[in-house]
């Protein structure tokens, strides 16, 4: 472990950096182009606030540069600069501002989140520091949980060689939200920034030492990526002891012709480890075991395989532990792999009614910093608590770890939200801290509520549940479980009733067979899939035969009040007594889009080709009368001895979790693993 006590001189919290070649991403990190209308009160009010009587330099769009085509953009980043400047600036940190531009960097990556340092760091507060020359105008900012903003300072510069620019600020106004945050204005001439940085004078902790997990199943060129990616930050390798690649997948990563030179600048902090697919609580498990047996390191930060990220989040999630009051987790909210301004979720905690994840209150999902930047977002300016963080990235210090225990043994699915909800219990709070974050494959590009994965969502919900839920019974699970299970059958979808069946009847077989299940489930759920029609998917819809009629129109049957819920439900259900129509199984009566096969449209239907959500497949759904009421018998007492035996059930898990989740029980389920042990 590294020497966590106070060193004297300045520790730089999240520095200010401009993105590669990727174009999408740049709202994230600075706005530019800003409305000409909005430039230019600007900059009337920097001009009574200088005491001038004549006007700033109007406002006009820079040159066009050959990155950005036509487009006009004010601001030159990454290889656009001069090369002048390029040679003397450290690599991402230096910008110019064309003569007459603006450019704010009120923005998510380059923002300072006050109110979380203020909330759970020993801080009190933050300086800025900035090197920049030319013909400048900088102006300080900062909000409050409301989302209004106010000028704090407005500092003009007009120099030929860069100046250092330093403003200590106070903490003591964030206790519920707010941001800092500044614009460059350039005059005449070129604004020339050169660095810039938020960081605390004081005595800081010293920098804790990083070990790095990838789990990985059969996706050896995102891993490539990553490596490529950290081997190129010589700031994150400073502090990694090791990396580990948990390859749980028959496409080996090592075996890929690419991966030498991948990896050719972590030398021997890499670290490959092979072992049988024991899924994310497996592979998530193992990096957290071998960051315990080597003792070097006091944070575990475990990520995705089909992750990109920016290494500066790695090094503020870092940061921020070191600083924090208690030993704290640090998650990375996570971006559309995709769509790339897209926020998936600001924060997200458990819904103690339901026990279903939920973005955090007062949250929006799916924010596009392209369309709508953080000033003009109030809701983001208050602070928001989260239950846990996705594993998609996050950082748990070691500590944590040593005595809480490695993660429940679940495969996958709410591995990360119970190991969330542990250590909240143990008094260490999960942070979703805004600047850090990965671009990842969004829940709403998958198809895991349908597939193989719904028996592990309604198995592990239901374990999460009897181990962390305050209500008694688990307050509406056992009623809202049986409801999605009534959709299933109404949907036609009896391949996913019979998982969540199977898995209600392992909760009900105990905690005992966790680890076992770990290699042995995923045959199983294949197996029994394969009984039901809608589970059998062809990528070409020419396999089927023509539907016989358009898809109705599905905006006009949807639910809006609970009058006409249960109304949908009873009509439904009604349908479910009466004979297939003829023919049904001869040619499906429509084809329907994924995001069109709704519970209440599927309900009236006697067969229907339906698309999956990742749009690579498409199951013919037939209406079986006797499967559907044998379904529905089973559910029926199943749920009904779930409520009963909820008590006893919740005290037997509860007993168990110490050893399900200690690393010597996993010691026990790796080293079971074929081949030789440990798997490296």
């Amino acid at each position: 472990m590294t020497d966590q006590t106070p060193e004297s001189g300045p520790r730089v919290l999240q520095r200010v950096v401009f993105p590669g070649a990727d174009l999408d991403v740049v709202p994230l990190y600075v706005e530019t182009n800003m409305e000409r209308g909005a430039a230019e009160l600007a900059a009337e009010l920097t001009a009574e606030e200088l005491g001038q009587t004549a006007p700033v330099p109007s406002f006009t769009a820079g040159p066009a540069t050959a990155a950005a085509g036509e487009n006009q953009t004010s601001v030159r980043f990454g290889d656009r600069l001069p090369a002048g400047l390029a040679a003397a600036a450290e690599p991402r940190r230096a910008a110019v501002v064309n003569a007459g531009c603006r450019a704010s960097f009120a923005t998510y990556f380059s923002a300072f989140p006050a109110s979380y340092w203020r909330r759970w760091t020993t801080l009190r507060s933050v300086t800025l520091r900035m090197r920049i020359g030319g013909e400048a105008t900088v102006i300080l900012y900062r909000s409050g949980a409301r989302g209004h903003s106010h000028t704090l300072e407005t500092i003009r510069i007009d120099a030929d060689e860069p100046v250092t620019i330093e403003r200590t600020l106070p903490l003591a106004h964030f206790i519920d939200g707010g941001w800092y945050w500044f614009d460059v204005v350039a005059g005449h001439r070129d604004a020339l920034l050169l660095s810039a940085e938020w960081l605390t004078l004081g005595p800081a902790a010293r920098p804790g030492r990083l070990s790095v997990g990838i789990t990985t199943m059969n996706r050896p060129e995102f891993v490539l990526d990553q490596l490529r990616i950290l081997g190129d930050a010589p700031a994150v390798l400073e502090l990694l002891d090791a990396l580990y690649i948990i390859d749980q997948g028959s496409n080996k990563v090592r075996e890929h012709p690419d991966f030498a030179d991948a990896a050719k600048k972590l030398g021997d902090r890499l670290q490959v480890i092979e072992q049988d697919n024991l899924g994310g609580s497996g592979g998530f498990s193992r990096t957290m075991a071998e960051t315990l047996r080597a003792g070097d390191s006091d944070y575990a930060l475990l990520l995705d395989d089909d992750i990109t990220l920016d290494p500066e989040g790695i090094l503020r999630a870092v940061t921020f532990a070191d600083l924090a009051k208690v030993p704290t987790i640090v998650g990375g909210h996570m971006f559309s792999l995709y769509d790339r301004s897209i926020l998936n979720a600001f924060g997200e905690t458990i819904a103690a009614g339901t026990w279903w994840w939920e973005h955090a209150v007062n949250t929006k999902p799916r924010h596009d910093f392209g369309r709508r930047n953080l000033r003009n977002t109030p809701w983001m300016h208050r602070r928001i608590d989260s239950d846990y963080n996705g594993w998609w990235m996050c950082l748990i210090p070691v500590k944590i770890i040593d005595e809480i225990g490695l993660a429940l043994p679940i495969f996958i699915k709410w591995d990360d939200a119970e190991y969330g909800l542990r250590a909240r219990d143990h008094g260490y709070p999960t942070v979703s801290m805004p600047g850090v974050a990965a671009w990842h494959v969004t829940w709403q590009d998958k198809n895991d509520g349908l597939d193989w994965q719904s028996y592990y969502h309604n198995r592990n919900r239901l374990i999460t549940a009897l181990l962390h839920s305050p209500r008694p019974h688990g307050g509406r699970l056992v009623a809202e479980s049986a409801e999605r299970q009534l959709q299933n059958l109404l949907s036609m979808q009896y391949s996913t009733a019979a998982l969540r069946l199977l898995a209600i009847e392992d909760v009900l077989a105990g905690p005992e067979v966790l680890h076992g299940d770990l290699r042995t489930k995923m045959a199983q759920l294949r197996e029994v899939r394969q009984r039901y029609a809608d589970a059998r998917g062809e990528a070409d819809l020419d396999s089927f035969p023509p539907p016989r009629r358009k898809p109705p129109t599905n905006r006009a049957g949807t639910p809006t009040s609970k009058l006409t819920l249960l109304a949908k439900v009873a009509a439904g259900t009604l349908h479910q007594f009466r004979t297939p129509r003829p023919g049904a199984r001869e040619r499906p009566q429509v084809a329907l889009p994924y995001m069109e096969a709704r519970w209440w449209v599927l309900s009236k239907l006697d067969s229907a080709l339906v698309s999956s959500a990742d749009g690579t497949t498409a199951s013919w759904y037939h209406r079986d009368r006797q499967l559907a009421a044998d379904l529905g018998r089973r559910s029926a007492a199943l749920h009904a001895r779930l409520y009963r035996e909820w008590p006893q059930l919740a005290a037997r898990y509860r007993e168990a979790a110490a050893d399900l989740t200690s690393p010597r029980q996993w010691e026990q389920t790796f080293g079971a693993a074929p081949g030789e042990p440990g798997g490296r």
